[in-house]
């Protein structure tokens, strides 16, 4: 296996790791209008998260500075063809982490509830332009000789981008509400999986759809694999979480998540970026990839960053993997305007 080969596949599981992470982010940052009933119980969504929402875009920048370093080719033709729907994610990430800061800044009523509702929109904007972006990357774009996109921002919304947007959206408020489950107590736990059941029946069927859309048009064998895995997974996870077995159902979903990417990226190989005008126009690893010493001292540099990387995440999660309740959240905090 070539090193272009081998960067394509970490930085499919960069992805793989900020979608399964950030995911049940924008989950549980989508159930504070659906799921919470009250500002105590908004700040317990919140507060299951707090700790690590941060960590887990991290994930984003790596794989962004990933596809830089590794594939600039590949890096420039993305980010200038995708400019307006990815500048929209970005703000959306800014805002949503001023957000969680400013929240709790002050007790006015209004202060609070307006950042309450940019924390809502800016976790479901993200988790839907992710899938249309991906859903565009696979399906593949106009790309001419020069390797630039030459569409508009309309030919990005077209109905297979479209239905995976909506794959991502219900995959990730399913991931964020079995996560709710279980990290808290009570009735907010209850009424979390019970929403579970209901977003999990959506996800399934435009997943479904989606990924046999998907395969259709690939028809490759080992995609197909992650396909069922991802429907068996996402089945499996419906009825852990009905069984009470929240750990499982979490851990199900997570599954789903990598094998819904999983799925984009063989797809996808050996091209990184499609050219729906001629094949041979087409981004892929070996024309879009930095040389092959670039590629080797990268390679070294991730070989002694990443395990100590994932060691301290692990150690985060450990440390706050407790369950929390309305009782766990100070007075003021719960009393918010009555200050």
């Amino acid at each position: 296996m070539e090193l272009h080969d081998v960067w394509f596949v970490l930085i499919a599981v960069l992805w793989t790791g900020y979608f399964f992470l950030e995911g049940f982010d924008f989950g549980v940052g989508i159930l504070t209008r659906l799921l919470a009933r009250n500002r105590p119980e908004r700040r317990v969504l919140i507060n299951t998260i707090g700790p690590v929402w941060d960590g887990n875009e991290v994930w984003l920048l790596t794989a962004g500075g990933a596809t830089f370093a590794a594939f600039p080719e590949w890096y420039a033709t993305l980010f200038s063809g995708f400019y307006l729907p990815l500048l929209l994610i970005l703000v959306c990430l800014i805002v949503r982490g001023v957000a969680f800061e400013y929240r709790a800044k002050r007790p006015e009523e209004n202060w609070q509830r307006n950042w309450e509702t940019a924390i809502f929109w800016t976790s479901l904007l993200p988790a839907f332009l992710w899938g249309v972006a991906f859903g565009n990357i696979v399906r593949g774009v106009k790309l001419d000789r020069n390797f630039e996109y030459v569409g508009n921002v309309w030919d990005l919304l077209n109905p297979y981008a479209l239905l995976g947007g909506l794959v991502t959206l219900t995959l990730f408020t399913f991931h964020g509400a079995v996560f709710t489950a279980l990290k808290t107590l009570g009735e907010i736990r209850v009424r979390a999986r019970k929403l579970a059941l209901w977003v999990g029946l959506v996800a399934t069927v435009v997943a479904l759809a989606f990924l046999l859309w998907t395969q259709a048009d690939s028809g490759d064998g080992k995609s197909l694999v992650a396909l069922i895995v991802a429907v068996v997974a996402l089945v499996t996870a419906l009825v852990a979480n009905q069984t009470g077995r929240e750990g499982w159902a979490f851990a199900l979903s997570g599954v789903t998540i990598v094998a819904v990417v999983a799925m984009f990226f063989l797809s996808l190989f050996p091209n990184v970026m499609p050219s729906t005008l001629n094949g041979d126009w087409s981004l892929t690893v070996t024309n879009a990839s930095s040389s092959p010493y670039t590629l080797k001292i990268m390679t070294w540099c991730a070989a002694i960053a990443t395990p100590l990387v994932l060691l301290y995440q692990s150690w985060t999660y450990w440390v706050f993997r407790k369950r929390i309740g309305t009782q766990h959240i100070a007075p003021d905090a719960a009393a918010g305007a009555a200050h």
